[in-house]
């Protein structure tokens, strides 16, 4: 049997568990589309912490359908959600020309823990 057949055909979806770390933003695109954007916190690995003085990463979010957009605008800063997605490259332009962005697309968008406020 040729070897190919057995592999695992190449796919693009990531799950992330972190942190969100602002508020979430509604923005209307050009086109009169709708999303909704946020950014989490993850933490690295202990190796990948052992190579670099940075523990975390910050992660770009992109909500499209509307349920996920209700979804992530309930959302609240030092909430830990639990997010599947895929992966995306972005580009943008800002003063020091074109540049590009990792960030996903969710798929799911899941309320793990709520933040807890100070009193």
């Amino acid at each position: 049997m040729d070897e190919t057949m057995n592999q695992r055909p190449p796919d693009n979806e990531v799950r992330l568990r972190g942190r969100v770390s602002g508020a979430p933003e509604t923005r209307a695109l050009p086109s009169g589309d709708e999303l909704v954007s946020l950014r989490i916190v993850v933490p690295r690995s202990a190796a990948a912490r052992r190579r670099s003085r940075v523990g975390i990463d910050t992660i770009e979010l992109t909500a499209w359908s509307s349920a996920l957009r209700r979804k992530a605008s309930r959302l609240a800063e030092g909430d830990v959600v639990e997010v599947t997605g895929e992966l995306r490259r972005r580009f943008t332009r800002g003063s020091a020309g074109v540049m590009s962005f990792v960030g996903v697309d969710l798929l799911t968008c899941d309320r793990v823990r709520q933040a807890t406020t100070a009193r």
